[in-house]
């Protein structure tokens, strides 16, 4: 049974590195653990679209690659936006790594922001100051972190307890952040295909529509 606030079921942002695959297997056991207790999961390299394949596309469409990663970039800032903002409840972030993830700090800040309940593990000792974690970071997370994967369900579960859940509103918010919000709603939208797989030509459109420049040769290349 998914987990549930009154009648909706809740929805985790999963946050944290994944630029090896050890780091996604910690992301992915992260998620699994989570999904095993009935929440539902966004897992941005599960979930999301693979940049990879995007840009081979763009490549064969004219584009050259700084161009086409700039604008794919784009895109996967306002596909997050939109899941931190609308699709996702709550948030889980995974502190690991010598220094923290920067795209998980602004992730798990966003949310904070958002009034989302987020809860953080952490298992390395790397990114300790004087035996503590920067207190910028975890006063986020009311300076508690676990160092248990097996216990994120239940601390979530419990933060959700305690917490009201916010109904974001988008008229109070910023208008760039409307702007974001609408368009990873587009782009999440094309990735959802009826049959749950992937139309890798369909997403390119979407964003070449939304976040691509009018001319190929509209931003130089260094």
């Amino acid at each position: 049974m998914n987990i549930k606030n009154n009648t909706r079921e809740i929805k985790v942002y999963c946050a944290g590195p994944l630029f090896n695959q050890s780091e996604r297997d910690e992301m992915t056991q992260i998620a699994e653990a989570l999904q095993k207790s009935g929440f539902l999961v966004y897992l941005p390299h599960r979930d999301g679209m693979e940049f990879r394949l995007i840009m081979e596309i763009f490549v064969k469409r004219g584009w050259s690659q700084p161009i086409a990663a700039a604008f794919l970039h784009s895109a996967i800032f306002a596909l997050d936006i939109y899941q931190l903002v609308d699709e996702c409840d709550v948030a889980v972030w995974n502190l690991n790594g010598r220094t923290p993830d920067e795209g998980a700090v602004s992730e798990a800040a966003i949310a904070w922001t958002l009034g989302k309940p987020i809860v953080a593990y952490t298992d390395d000792v790397r990114s300790l100051i004087a035996g503590r974690m920067n207190p910028l970071l975890v006063g986020l997370v009311e300076f508690e972190t676990t160092d248990c994967i097996e216990k994120i369900p239940q601390i979530l579960s419990q933060q959700i307890l305690n917490s009201e859940i916010p109904e974001i509103t988008h008229s109070h918010l910023p208008i760039k952040v409307r702007k974001a919000v609408e368009d990873g709603k587009k782009l999440w939208e094309a990735i959802q295909t009826e049959n749950d797989e992937l139309d890798n030509e369909m997403i390119a459109d979407v964003v070449e529509e939304l976040f691509a420049p009018d001319q190929p040769s509209s931003i130089p290349v260094c």
